[in-house]
């Protein structure tokens, strides 16, 4: 079955299962920043945005993202590193793993919520977990991109 899909601004016109998750078929497409974590829709490691809002691209059919865009962090490399920044300098970056996934939330995030509290941020990123950290840097690195931009 072919879909058609927009990755990180190129259209494309993609052959997949119907049974295919859309972490895989972005994958197959060179998206490599979208990582398998747990294949159940838990910790947040697979994150893409859709038309701008954050999923989960293990569990998300790629069939039903027909016709959709897509970014991974290979479409928002500037971004990515902005926000990256202010995770290193609050020492929440350890291994990296969850770093691509956290990064198009805050994105999400950024678009979704007005001046956030720290219990909003707490709770949009609830979704995206870390084995190596404390959540409180992430919270605070996050806390302070948003406050930068004003």
């Amino acid at each position: 079955m072919k879909i058609n899909l927009k990755i990180n601004n190129q259209d494309k016109i993609i052959d997949i299962r119907p049974d295919e998750m859309l972490l895989e078929v972005l994958r197959k497409n060179g998206c490599l920043s979208v990582k398998h974590g747990c294949d159940t829709g838990s910790c947040g490691a697979c994150t893409v945005l859709l038309d701008g809002k954050p999923i989960l691209s293990c569990s998300y059919f790629a069939a039903k993202a027909d016709g959709h865009s897509v970014t991974t962090v290979e479409g928002v490399q500037n971004k990515v590193e902005k926000i990256s920044k202010y995770l290193v300098d609050e020492g929440s970056v350890q291994c990296g793993f969850c770093v691509p996934g956290l990064v198009l939330t805050t994105m999400g995030m950024e678009k979704e919520l007005n001046n956030p509290t720290e219990d909003e941020i707490n709770h949009y990123l609830s979704g995206n977990l870390c084995r190596c950290t404390g959540y409180v840097s992430h919270t605070r690195a996050i806390k302070k991109y948003l406050e930068d931009k004003k």
